[in-house]
């Protein structure tokens, strides 16, 4: 289990991450999520060791992370971390050895992810004659190779295709089945809804918002109605609670204040001839926008 407790790093005057706490336990995958320099990276690296934190701790599975824990912890960069001149083979051989394992481990796991990722034929091409995706691809493996009890993923999906990131998705469940402690985050929302079940959102270093995506989701107030045959929106727009009105095709989507103006929006559309009347949940983008939102109008 990851244990992140009360940290705190300042840069001088400035605050890049503000009383930060939570947990991932084995087998879990966590969201941390914010927008670009809310404390992320930082918050990545202090996990990592490669900062100390002003205040607070972080501990795998109750020990400090120190050079005697690195070895556990597997990280994907957003940014590449790759030589350019090496081949697949000498790269994964080279991280292989800086993670302790022998040339003959490095080269067994490398074939297995290859084959996994279907690229077999790329063990011997040199770094920079791949592809962005498929670099992605070897970032993943150096990281995974060692089967790490943490595995930090960076906005991992950068530069795949559709057909790319399911095989990705497939590896982290597989990681998280193994029971790796898995810290995930992105900008696509829709892979945070699919992959976490906690979740904790920053802004400017300080958490405005945390705990069960079901909960989070549960708890926001505004919902959506889709709705098919409506003749008239207008009467649905007087409606009090009624938030907007807008057309997809042949689907309104209604936006309501509260759950509780569902019966009137229904009573008032009854005699229409409705093909689809449906409640959704918001989706966690729309969450994150107002939450955001609100807190940097403070």
């Amino acid at each position: 289990m990851l244990k992140v407790e009360n940290i705190v790093k300042k840069y001088g005057d400035v605050t890049a991450v503000d009383h930060l706490s939570f947990e991932v336990d084995k087998g879990e995958i966590f969201g941390l999520l914010g927008e670009n320099g809310a404390g992320k990276t930082t918050t990545f690296r202090i996990i990592m060791g490669l900062l100390d934190a002003t205040e607070g701790k972080v501990t795998l599975d109750g020990k400090k992370i120190d050079y005697n824990v690195t070895d556990k912890i597997g990280f994907v960069t957003e940014e590449r971390s790759l030589m350019g001149k090496m081949t697949v083979e000498e790269q994964i051989i080279f991280y292989g050895a800086l993670k302790g394992m022998s040339e003959e481990k490095s080269l067994r796991e490398l074939d297995y992810w290859l084959e996994k990722f279907q690229i077999q034929d790329y063990k011997k091409r040199k770094i920079k004659e791949l592809s962005k995706g498929n670099q992605q691809k070897i970032q993943f493996i150096q990281a995974v190779m060692n089967h790490p009890k943490l595995l930090i993923l960076d906005e991992p999906f950068t530069g795949l295709d559709p057909i790319n990131v399911e095989l990705l998705k497939e590896a982290i469940y597989d990681l998280q089945k193994e029971g790796a402690s898995i810290i995930f985050s992105s900008h696509q929302m829709e892979h945070i809804e699919t992959f976490c079940e906690k979740l904790v959102i920053l802004v400017k270093g300080h958490p405005i918002l945390e705990g069960y995506v079901k909960d989070i989701k549960k708890a926001y107030r505004k919902k959506n109605i889709l709705i098919e045959g409506i003749k008239d929106t207008k009467k649905l727009e007087k409606i009090e609670g009624v938030l907007s009105v807008t057309k997809n095709q042949n689907t309104y989507e209604v936006k309501i204040a509260d759950e509780k103006v569902t019966d009137e929006v229904f009573k008032t559309i009854r005699n229409d001839k409705i093909t689809k009347f449906v409640v959704e949940e918001p989706s966690l983008n729309e969450i994150f926008i107002a939450k955001v939102g609100e807190k940097n109008e403070h």
